[in-house]
Formats: structure tokens, C-alpha cells, sequence
């Protein structure tokens, strides 16, 4: 019986954290990318051409968007796209910390029907398939289900909680950060922390997969206005994320500005 998309991207994935063990404080190769879009290693590089050739071949018929290849518009008119950050937390990665992720999803008519966010050094797997609920190393995950936003664990950056962001002050929260954008979405779905808000336009390949985890793990995710979260868009970029338990949602979207 052919593997389904959720196992594929768990296996893919698996691969990919095999890739970046390798390169890991081990002195990889590391280039900035033009236009301040941050820096990019030969770990980077390598797990994409790997990730594409082993879902390709699988899915010959799948579209392709990734943070390291080159956008087509064929993705447009495929009716499944895989959409990757073959490594999430780069700058994390160059340091040697181990919080960064290889992060996967299949997008089917603008929605994620499947996800997989690997942490290879700290053997973290977060998967999600729609319908069929949210888990950590194939144990189910919840959000933490909380209602107020006064004194919540909230991965955001600090500028976020500047006051011209918020409709009367800002929230007095507990702040914290992690560097891959989809490990902060995997650690709200998982309960570790109340909330994540990012107010900046952000990339498809660091949202997608983390939202659908999200969402089966029963948390509320939209863009920074409220709108949900539209996938392999001409432009893949969304306005920001807002993800919580749904009170607490609706609190953090009633105060922004």
C-alpha cells in the first residue's frame, strides 16, 4: 500500500535532519542572501535538492515551493504543492543551537492537508494531518486552553509589544522567542506556551506547516487582522500570524490596533 502524505513528509523529514546532523558544528559553508534576506549554509542547500528529489519522485505531479529553490508559477496550477523551509532557524543552525527545524507540508486549494516540523537535534517530531489531530513523536498534543491575555506565555518578538501595535497598552505578558518561526507555532500547538504573534509579512514555507499542527491541535490561527491563512498564493507571503487557544484569540485581535 503506498505511503500517504503525512508519512511521506515524516520520512522526508527524517532525511533531512539526517542531512543537517551532518553539517551540524561542523563548520558548514555560510553565504548571505541578497536583499538583507538573511543567511543561507550548504546544509540549507543540500537538504533542498535532497527534498525535492525524494518528493518529486514520489509526487511527480505535486508543485514545489521552497525557501531555497527558485519560485515558478507552475506551482498555481498543481492541485497539491509541497511547500518546505529545508531549514527553519538558519542562524540558530550556524551558531550551533539546536532549536532549528526542517519543515514540511502538502497544500491542497490553499489549505495544508499535511505537515511535518522535525527538530533533528532534539528528536522532536510535530506532525498534523487534517482531520486526524495534531501529535509529538506520534503522541496527541493539545493547545494550554487558556483565557487571558494579562500575564500569558507569548512567543513574539520584543517589538512586537511596542505600544503602537496595541489598541490601548500593551499586554503585560510573559515574552518569550525561539528562532525557527515554526517551532514557536509547534510549541503553542503542544501547550508549552499560551500564544505566538508575528506582525511582519511572513513566508509561506515558515507558516504552512505549523498552522495546520496548530489548528488540529484546536488552537485559532489567522493572519495578524484576523483572516485565515491562504497557502501557494501567486505571492507566498501572509500578514503576519496570530495563533492561540480561541479565547485567548479573540482577546489578543480585540487589543491589537
Amino acid at each position: 500500500m503506498p505511503e500517504n502524505d503525512l508519512e511521506l513528509l515524516i520520512r522526508a523529514a527524517r532525511a533531512a535532519g539526517e542531512i543537517a546532523a551532518g553539517h551540524w558544528r561542523n563548520s558548514p559553508k555560510v553565504w548571505d542572501k541578497p536583499g538583507h534576506q538573511g543567511p543561507v549554509t550548504e546544509a540549507d542547500l543540500a537538504i533542498d535538492a535532497a527534498l525535492r528529489e525524494m518528493l518529486g519522485a514520489a509526487r511527480p505531479d505535486y508543485g514545489w515551493l521552497s525557501e531555497e529553490s527558485e519560485d515558478s508559477e507552475d506551482r498555481l496550477g498543481a492541485e497539491r504543492v509541497f511547500i518546505v523551509d529545508p531549514l527553519d532557524g538558519t542562524r540558530a543552525f550556524v551558531k550551533g543551537e539546536r532549536a532549528f527545524a526542517n519543515v514540511l507540508a502538502v497544500a491542497e486549494a490553499g489549505e495544508v492537508i499535511a505537515a511535518a516540523v522535525f527538530l533533528p537535534m532534539l528528536d522532536r517530531m510535530f506532525s498534523a494531518s487534517r482531520g486526524q489531530g495534531a501529535a509529538l513523536n506520534g503522541a496527541p498534543i493539545r493547545h494550554s486552553g487558556r483565557h487571558g491575555l494579562e500575564g500569558a506565555a507569548l512567543l513574539a518578538a520584543r517589538p512586537a509589544l511596542a505600544p503602537e501595535f496595541w489598541a490601548e497598552r500593551p499586554p503585560a505578558v510573559d515574552l518569550h522567542s525561539r528562532p525557527s518561526l515554526a517551532y514557536r507555532q509547534c510549541l503553542v500547538a503542544q501547550g508549552r506556551f499560551d500564544a505566538m504573534l508575528t506582525l511582519r509579512d511572513s513566508w509561506h514555507w515558515d507558516l504552512a506547516a505549523g498552522a495546520l499542527i496548530l489548528e488540529e491541535a484546536g488552537a485559532t490561527v489567522t493572519d495578524r487582522a484576523g483572516k485565515p491563512l491562504r497557502f501557494n498564493t501567486p505571492r507566498p507571503q501572509s500578514p503576519g500570524i496570530l495563533a492561540a487557544p480561541p479565547a485567548l484569540h479573540a482577546e489578543i485581535l480585540r487589543r491589537l490596533a
